[in-house]
């Protein structure tokens, strides 16, 4: 039970993430689960590449398919509205770390 409100919870913190790194740069899946990983999030490809696919398919970023060595790699930028929901993500993280800090 604990592990599936966990999962639920840290689910918007990975969206914030995923939003965060694709406006500093385009952003890649393997990439981007290699940083996750690093900030310690136990996430796997199967669970991150349906989360980018519906932050596309939600226009919070747009998808560009690049050719790497004859294999496409998907690279994600914000888009302008993605930009809007983290501002007013980082106000309201910002306020509720204030709180519980």
């Amino acid at each position: 039970m604990e592990n599936k409100v966990l999962r639920k919870l840290f689910l918007g913190f990975i969206q914030i993430h995923i939003l965060h790194h694709a406006k500093e740069e385009p952003i890649y899946g393997s990439w981007m689960l290699e940083e996750l990983h690093e900030h310690g999030y136990e996430i796997s490809a199967g669970t991150l590449y349906p989360i980018l696919h519906n932050m596309e398919k939600d226009q919070l970023l747009n998808r560009e398919d690049v050719n790497i060595n004859g294999k496409i790699r998907k690279y994600y930028r914000i888009t302008d509205k993605g930009d809007s929901v983290l501002q007013e993500a980082r106000t309201k993280a910002y306020e509720l770390f204030k709180e519980i800090k």
